[in-house]
């Protein structure tokens, strides 16, 4: 293990972390109508510090071998769209539009899950886990968009 470049790695998810930090759910999520399989709060910064150490670690892995360039394209990607869905979602109360993000980011997350298998296929089972927590969040995005359409509570605060 490459401890300097899995700390790296770790690094840009504690950036796209930090803006689920910075842009915390507050009020206006609370009034929102969610289904009852919405996860509790307290759950999502223990699902996300799994996630971060999983998907750095399979990155160290594959970024090490030879012919790693579109998986760590990948990698970057999804990385990016990971830190814009809250600043989205949460800061700007977008919900379509995050649902966009995470719709791209689903399809990064998977490019990244493809291409890692082809160059680990260990690395690229680690990333199974993230591939369903983004699918179970994207679901989650769509129903809340669904239940509130027409209330005042979807509509961002002046």
């Amino acid at each position: 293990m490459d401890w300097l470049v899995f700390l790296i790695f770790l690094g840009a998810c504690g950036g796209a972390a930090a803006t689920g930090a910075l842009f915390p759910p507050g009020k206006w999520y609370e009034d929102l109508q969610k289904p009852s399989w919405t996860p509790p709060n307290w759950l999502f910064p223990i699902a996300w510090t799994a996630l971060y150490l999983i998907i750095a670690y399979a990155a160290m892995r594959v970024s090490l071998l030879e012919g790693a360039a579109l998986a760590m394209a990948f990698w970057a990607f999804q990385i990016s769209l990971n830190g814009l869905w809250s600043p989205v979602f949460f800061g700007l109360q977008k919900m379509k539009s995050a649902l966009i993000v995470i719709g791209f980011l689903w399809v990064a997350v998977l490019g990244t899950l493809l291409t890692f298998i082809q160059i680990d296929m260990v690395a690229g089972l680690l990333v199974v886990p993230y591939l369903i927590w983004v699918s179970y969040a994207a679901a989650l995005n769509f129903t809340i968009i669904r239940m509130n359409s027409g209330s005042g509570a979807a509509q961002p605060a002046s």
